[in-house]
């Protein structure tokens, strides 16, 4: 990967017909805001009927006043090019709402049952569901579900004759749900929490660790539409040798994590084993529950490392999955396997693919997997060919795939996606076999034609190495004025800043206030390979910081408008740590910084957080205590006395991963310094700023920052008064 400067291709705008857009009292349409970005419409991934002739998604909407939010649900005809999205009226709160066989809408709800005199507010989530007739529904919802537990998420087999929920339950209770059942970890009678050394994680993410409650699968019969007996437990019966975890994992698995055999008859499911181990491991498997209750069969046993996604194919003959090969690295190329399900023999299908599958589906002929994949800014759709691991990249969207997401392969050989970009949020699109998509929503075009238009440019230089590395410029359109700089560095550290859309850390939203965004994917970014991504274990501020300074130069050499001297960076995570590693090793080069949720001491980081595989693996495979010089090589916290830069820092109290005690300790450190500084604390977030009106406060926050130092030209490293 060895290249000079070299732009791609020409500066691109979103074409929603935004020359139309209202103008302001100075001829321009107005720039995005944060206003508009938390209220902006969000479109779901779309379920389709068994027949493919229908889907049905969400559409979450946020009250521009309250900030309460609401979601309703659209059925597309997919078989007609000119309808329409239809609304759906389910009689109230729903969400996951997905057609089953049978003709049959289900969804959950937490709504009280007609003739209850329980409040809506008191009821458990419920699974319901309504008959329809050419993708609208006849009659009124009715209740399918009254178990004892609040169910999170489920599927419908099939042959649409059973139903598997899932959601926290005892692992010793039988079914899912047991009266007044709580973890050991509260032995009372006050309020504290009592762990034993051999529980593995006390916390996880933004929770406490509730030991005996568990993720867990249940499989039951509908009879007469409601589910009927204790159901059977995927994970099978409590006792000596019983699997004990999580199921969908957790934090963030979901029902990508489990699938029914096609002929309804067995449950694939992927689940990590909750034991000591738990936090320095990254060994999930796939299971094979026979739905009998009795203990699910390991089928990936011999892998001690990551299996997910498991997908049987429509013909029952083959279990496609991904796995990565190391143990301990989160990080690793996942590839794409195929298990023959009546010999057992499993093979890799892409060892000679350099790319990491993101998400697996057949088609429904059983000829060929369609997997997505980051691949140099971009996630496209590929198609695979199991029998010899021929991989072809699918242009669905000529000139600029984007984001590709929720692909569903239809029994017409059309694909059902969702696209989203940098300028422009997710909608569903419809593919014709090997054809360009075609939009099929346009739910957030209303608002984003009366934004003035940004454009985005992409570039490549010789990095660290002379190993090529990709960036993007995000700025204004229709301005030629001089544009201050943003250097914004993503998280990960194995991530990317790709052609996405974000409603957190959005280029756009940023750009429209004036500012040229410049995102760098340095070594340790994903989608360039493996060998890209792994080199920045060991290495966290040595050939990531060189990328970044040699990006940011090469940016404002191909772009004159940029004004590389009037420049701030930002960062979160690991974009955070390099923010405070930034401050401490290129402290002269911007005139603030904007630090969150970033490693201060790495020393402090590894005793304090919770998935010890992550920080161990990046600092060689050993514990603080085995090598602290790993640690210290990469420590911001020893160059604080080079801190020169404002600085604000950000951070939640919520949030385990990097605990916010890592804040408030580089907070410390400008104070001591006399370095001005802002310390924002939210209490009720976690590694992500997730509620509307934090969102604000966030958004409002960053740019009063940013214009005190880039528009008020102030001097970098100015002491405090």
């Amino acid at each position: 990967m060895k290249s000079g400067l070299k732009p791609l291709f020409a500066p691109i705008a979103l074409a929603l017909s935004l020359a139309a857009a209202p103008t302001s009292a100075t001829g321009q349409a107005a720039g995005m805001s944060a206003q508009d970005l938390v209220t902006m419409p969000r479109v779901g991934g779309p379920s389709t009927s068994p027949d493919g002739r229908f889907a049905v998604y969400p559409v979450t909407l946020t009250d521009p006043d309250t900030y309460e939010r609401s979601t309703s649900h659209f059925i597309l005809d997919l078989a007609d090019p000119a309808a329409s999205p239809m609304p759906l009226d389910l009689g109230g709160e729903a969400s996951d709402v997905r057609f089953g066989a049978g003709g049959y809408l289900y969804f959950l709800s937490s709504r009280a049952a007609p003739g209850s005199a329980a409040d809506a507010g008191d009821s458990k989530s419920q699974i319901w569901r309504v008959a329809v007739q050419n993708g609208r529904p006849t009659g009124a919802p009715s209740q399918v579900s009254t178990l004892e537990a609040d169910i999170a998420g489920y599927s419908v087999s099939p042959d649409g004759t059973k139903l598997l929920v899932f959601g926290d339950v005892l692992r010793s209770c039988p079914t899912f749900g047991c009266a007044d059942a709580k973890g050991s970890h509260l032995p009372g009678p006050g309020t504290g929490r009592l762990y034993e050394g051999d529980v593995g994680f006390v916390r996880h993410w933004d929770q406490w660790e509730t030991p005996g409650i568990y993720s867990r699968a249940f499989v039951f019969p509908i009879v007469e539409g409601r589910l009927y007996g204790d159901g059977a437990a995927v994970d099978g019966p409590a006792g000596e040798g019983a699997l004990i975890g999580d199921t969908p994992t957790k934090p963030f698995g979901g029902t990508e994590d489990l699938a029914w055999a096609p002929d309804s008859s067995a449950v694939y499911f992927a689940a990590r084993k909750a034991n000591a181990d738990e936090p320095v491991s990254t060994n999930v498997d796939i299971y094979r529950s026979d739905l009998s209750g009795q203990a699910p069969v390991n089928l990936t046993a011999a892998n001690t490392a990551f299996d997910t996604l498991p997908a049987p194919s429509p013909d029952g003959k083959y279990l496609a999955y991904a796995a990565m090969e190391r143990p301990g690295y989160e990080a690793d190329r996942l590839v794409v396997q195929l298990r023959d399900l009546d010999t057992g023999e499993t093979r890799a299908v892409t060892s000679a693919w350099d790319r990491s599958a993101g998400s697996i589906a057949w088609t429904p002929d059983s000829r060929y997997l369609v997997v997505t994949a980051q691949d140099v800014l971009d996630t496209p759709a590929f198609r695979i060919d199991p029998r010899d691991g021929t991989v072809t990249r699918l242009t669905l969207s000529p000139g600029r795939e984007g984001h590709i997401g929720n692909v569903a392969p239809l029994p017409d050989g059309a694909l059902l996606f969702t696209r989203d970009t940098i300028e422009s949020p997710a909608e569903i699109y419809l593919a014709p076999d090997d054809a360009p998509g075609r939009q099929l929503t346009s739910h957030t075009a209303v608002a984003l034609a009366e934004l003035q238009p940004v454009t985005t440019r992409r570039f490549s230089f010789a990095g660290a190495n002379g190993d090529t590395v990709w960036g993007q410029i995000t700025k204004p359109a229709g301005t030629d004025e001089k544009l201050p700089a943003i250097l914004y560095v993503h998280g990960g550290p194995q991530g990317s800043f790709n052609d996405s859309w974000s409603s957190r850390w959005n280029p756009r939203v940023v750009a429209s206030q004036g500012y040229a965004v410049v995102s760098v994917d340095f070594h340790g970014s994903t989608g360039y390979g493996q060998a890209f991504t792994g080199a920045i274990t060991r290495d966290w501020g040595g050939k990531p910081l060189e990328d970044l300074q040699k990006g940011l130069a090469a940016a404002v050499e191909l772009d004159r408008q940029i004004d590389g001297g009037n420049a701030c960076a930002m960062g979160a995570s690991y974009g955070g740590y390099m923010m405070n590693w930034i401050a401490g090793k290129w402290p002269d080069r911007f005139k603030c910084l904007i630090q969150h949720d970033g490693v201060f001491d790495q020393r402090a980081m590894y005793y304090e957080t919770e998935e010890l595989w992550f920080i161990e693996w990046e600092h060689g495979g050993k514990a603080y205590f085995e090598a602290p010089e790993e640690f210290e090589k990469w420590n911001p916290v020893n160059y604080v006395n080079n801190w020169q830069t404002p600085m604000l820092v950000i951070t939640g109290e919520k949030d385990f991963r990097i605990p916010y005690t890592q804040g408030i300790a580089s907070f410390t450190a400008l104070q001591r310094k006399g370095i001005p500084s802002q310390l924002l604390v939210f209490p009720d977030e976690n590694h992500w700023v997730l509620k509307p009106k934090n969102s604000l406060q966030w958004h409002s926050t960053v740019f009063g920052w940013l214009d005190r130092w880039l528009k008020d030209d102030a001097a970098p490293g100015a002491a405090i008064p």
